[in-house]
């Protein structure tokens, strides 16, 4: 107490004096800039979206998200190599091979341990659940081989998978890629059509779906503890939604370490800038960028005005309003069946089929198939306007819908833009699709999926076949179109009774002239990664990035 009281009267009477207080003795400290901790076990990737549907076989909810999450999460039985050549996924499979000519039998056989992460198995339930949904599914993605299966029988616990076909189908290897869990999606609410349209009920791959949030644009892919093979060494994947100036901004911070998106002419000098802690190369995607003239429609039924659409459009300046002169625009599409980064690629664009709008070909076109000018400046027939109605297969099409819109304007053709959510299945009519058209490494596939009759019967799952239907369904691939003329070259094709490569030749040119497709470029994707990640590459030819995303790790 007697100290206290010292204390207070020494400053008490310091204050009454007039002498300075004692300098104050104060000590550097060190200041370092607030950081965050690397987290080695993730890498976080920048996307364009992630808005979806998932489900990778329906022509509707194809996207670069939908494929990232298909192949780190769905098992296939047979993947894309290097070379591009299909290889049969041991990490999934003991053995796939046909077992009959006579009839012709597939017999597959999964290996025991392979699960979903529920620990459902991986068996022939799977397998009867794709067939049953691609075979009369519209919209759905190669379904010509589905539909030339006539029976699938099971043994050994579901984990021997017998397929007979009707007939005989060398490219059986494109088959069952990207399984999905039958258990627990064939009774789901709304069917094939709500399959994986908010995410994943189950993997069966090396990641698991932890969170999907399109409100914030992110999606969390974790290590799938329940996966039989090798475990990835990263503990998740964040796919990430940003613009490419926020994609460079993070990669510069270190916040993300791998950009996957498509870019245009004005977002290269950004990237570039990035320098040395980067390194980029073109993408290409599976998708081909197209204009669908579907003559399914009653205003494009007829071939003159299908053709005299053709002869309207100003193809240059659609891929420019589609890839605003980044990497896909120097990939442009002239084949209606291979895409351009496909080893065997060639164009096959008759001179006939213009690239530049040519008024005198519409006019003899439109006049010969009995419509005027009216008053207005507008095609019309009977006293009605041709008028058209343009679908965006998906949100990042509308530009480039609009700009078809603009030339047909121009051309005097009215039109309008629908958005709907699958344009395949659209209650209400759709005349142009403007969206992209899957490519396969298995052109004979491709080919009957885009352009032919129904290959086979729809039989129920039982031993004995249904037989042939007596008409082809014109429902059978994305266009509605069936010509009988150019099927049974077509599935002498699918069936290997003819060589694929003189089949294209003799049947590519008589389908330009029909005026049903009008292919643009491939869409392609730049790849940016950070230095501070190894593993990541361009992947196999048509596969992508995330084709090896089990390969992914972080350095240091």
């Amino acid at each position: 107490m007697r100290r206290v009281v010292a204390v207070v009267a020494a400053l008490a009477l310091a204050g009454c004096t007039n002498a300075p207080p004692p300098p104050l003795v104060t000590t550097d400290v060190a200041r370092t800039e607030p950081s965050r901790a690397v987290d080695t076990g993730e890498i976080v990737v920048g996307v364009d979206s992630v808005a979806g549907g998932y489900n990778p076989h329906k022509l509707a909810d194809q996207s670069a998200i939908t494929t990232a999450l298909a192949q780190t999460m769905l098992p296939s039985v047979f993947r894309t190599g290097p070379d591009g050549v299909r290889r049969l996924d041991r990490t999934l499979m003991v053995s796939a091979e046909v077992t009959s000519a006579e009839p012709y039998v597939v017999t597959y056989r999964v290996r025991p341990e392979a699960a979903w992460s529920d620990s459902a198995p991986i068996a022939a339930e799977d397998f009867v659940y794709l067939w049953e949904q691609l075979r009369d599914a519209p919209g759905a993605i190669d379904a010509a081989g589905y539909q030339l299966i006539s029976n699938i029988s099971a043994s050994d616990g579901g984990k021997v998978v017998e397929v007979t076909f009707a007939k005989p189908y060398p490219g059986w290897r494109s088959l069952f890629g990207d399984l999905l869990p039958a258990h627990l999606l064939k009774d789901s609410p709304g069917g094939w059509d709500g399959a994986l349209a908010d995410g994943y009920p189950a993997s069966g791959g090396p990641y698991s779906l932890r969170l999907l949030d399109r409100d914030r644009g992110e999606v969390v892919l974790e290590r799938n503890d329940r996966y039989w093979a090798e475990p990835v060494e990263l503990d998740r994947v964040v796919l990430r939604r940003t613009d490419v100036p926020g994609m460079v901004g993070a990669l510069r911070t270190g916040h993300q370490q791998v950009g996957l998106t498509p870019v245009d002419a004005d977002d290269e000098p950004l990237i570039e800038g990035l320098g040395a802690e980067v390194t980029t190369s073109a993408v290409p995607r599976p998708t081909v960028a197209t204009v669908l003239l579907r003559p399914v429609s009653e205003a494009m039924r007829e071939s003159a005005v299908r053709r005299a659409v053709v002869a309207a459009l100003d193809r240059a300046a659609l891929i420019a309003a589609g890839t605003g002169g980044g990497p896909a625009a120097a990939l442009p599409a002239d084949a209606l069946v291979l895409p351009p980064s496909a080893p065997d690629y060639a164009a096959t664009r008759p001179s006939g089929v213009p690239v530049k709008p040519n008024a005198k070909q519409t006019q003899q076109l439109l006049t010969d198939a009995g419509f005027a000018k009216d008053t207005a400046g507008v095609w019309a027939r009977g006293g009605s306007p041709l008028t058209l109605v343009i679908a965006a297969g998906r949100p990042d099409y509308t530009e480039l819908a609009t700009e078809l819109q603009r030339q047909l304007t121009e051309a005097g053709i009215q039109s309008s833009i629908a958005t709907p959510a699958d344009p395949y299945r659209s209650p209400e009519p759709v005349d142009l699709l403007v969206g992209p058209l899957p490519a396969d490494s298995d052109p004979a596939t491709t080919l009957a999926g885009r352009f032919g009759c129904t290959a086979t019967a729809h039989p129920a799952p039982s031993t004995t076949p249904t037989p042939p239907p007596t008409a082809p369904d014109p429902t059978a691939n994305p266009l509605g179109y069936c010509d009988l003329s150019t099927d049974e070259a077509i599935e002498s094709a699918l069936t290997g009774s003819a060589p694929v490569a003189s089949v294209l030749e003799s049947v590519e040119p008589r389908l330009w002239q029909a005026a049903l497709v009008y292919p643009l470029y491939q869409e392609t994707d730049q790849l940016v990664t950070h230095r501070t990640v190894a593993g990541v590459a361009a992947g196999p030819p048509l596969a992508g990035p995330f084709a090896v995303a089990d390969q992914w790790h972080r350095r240091g």
